[in-house]
């Protein structure tokens, strides 16, 4: 018995040191199944301790929809995503609410609960005129932000940032804006002059000429405003695998401001359909090998969020 025992253990510990050398473009074997996502293999870039999803929803027929709501998903639920972070190594996450359930956020906050809130934060939807003791409600409950989803009907508008950007700054909460190309140039000088961070997800939406775009241009000067992030996720939206458009947006934001980069999955990937999923370890390996060091790594997947969202260091 105790001969059998130090040969197994021999031999794990012989196969754990194969695994932890294998090349950044290996991509080792696995049958880790997620809903909602192609591929079973994890990355080949291995996510470092406290590695944090900063996009991702939940949905359930079981919740009301928002009238005229563009997106109606099949359920993706807590214990969907859970296998998702144990398929790509994250352990922190932050929810967003879609534009599927308008200003209900009772969903992403029993997600939340479900997932551990020490883990897990959220990015609200909330009407223009919302009381001040709703946003502290949310606040306590773990939001740290409000999304402005553009290019979707819903409450909000693009005159609605300059109204509640002074009320998110004083929670020390951010604007996150998702915008098509003409509303980003349209709605440039309003961005420029608001008083609270700035996120902008999904790499800016550029349009099809990319980092050649007016829209890479105007946020670039955003980012030079110092109170602007980008979400570098959402990099299957403008191409497909193996993504080089998206790879050269992302290392250009890298090298623009690697400290105020944060990323996210887009778990479950709502606005493709169910036999059309992207593979999430692809994903994160194109981010991944957008960073020029591991210490930038580290800084996009665990200190960024931390300062961003207010996760213990």
């Amino acid at each position: 018995m105790g001969k059998s025992s130090h040969v197994t253990r021999r031999g794990l510990l012989l196969g754990a040191a194969a695994l932890a050398a294998l090349p950044r473009s290996g991509r080792s074997q696995s049958t880790d199944t997620v809903r909602w996502s192609a591929g079973t293999a994890p990355p080949a870039r291995r996510a470092p301790p406290r590695a944090t999803d900063c996009h991702f929803h939940t949905y359930d027929a079981g919740y009301s929809t928002a009238p005229g709501a563009a997106l109606t998903p099949p359920d993706a639920s807590p214990e969907d995503y859970k296998a998702l972070q144990r398929r790509i190594g994250t352990t922190r996450g932050v929810l967003v609410t879609p534009s599927t359930y308008g200003t209900d956020n009772s969903l992403q906050l029993a997600s939340m609960k479900a997932l551990g809130p020490e883990n897990v934060l959220m990015v609200a939807v909330v009407a223009e005129d919302v009381p001040d003791a709703e946003l502290k409600r949310l606040d306590a409950l773990g939001a740290r932000g409000v999304r402005f989803n553009l290019p979707f009907p819903g409450p909000l508008s693009v005159a609605s940032l300059e109204k509640l950007s002074p009320r998110l700054a004083a929670l020390g909460w951010h604007c996150e804006i998702n915008m098509r190309p003409q509303q980003l140039e349209a709605a440039q000088d309003l961005l420029l002059r608001l008083p609270s961070r700035i996120v902008i997800d999904h790499l800016g939406a550029l349009p099809a000429d990319g980092l050649n775009s007016n829209s890479y241009t105007i946020i670039r000067r955003l980012l030079d405003k110092d109170n602007t992030w980008v979400k570098l996720s959402g990099a299957y939206l403008s191409s497909r695998s193996p993504y080089a458009e998206s790879a050269a947006i992302t290392a250009a934001y890298v090298r623009a401001a690697p400290e105020r980069m944060v990323w996210g999955s887009d778990w479950p990937h709502p606005t493709r359909k169910p036999d059309d999923k992207p593979d999430d370890a692809e994903l994160f390996d194109l981010m991944a090998n957008a960073m020029p060091d591991q210490a930038t790594l580290q800084r996009v997947l665990v200190d960024s969020p931390a300062e961003l969202y207010g996760f213990p260091a």
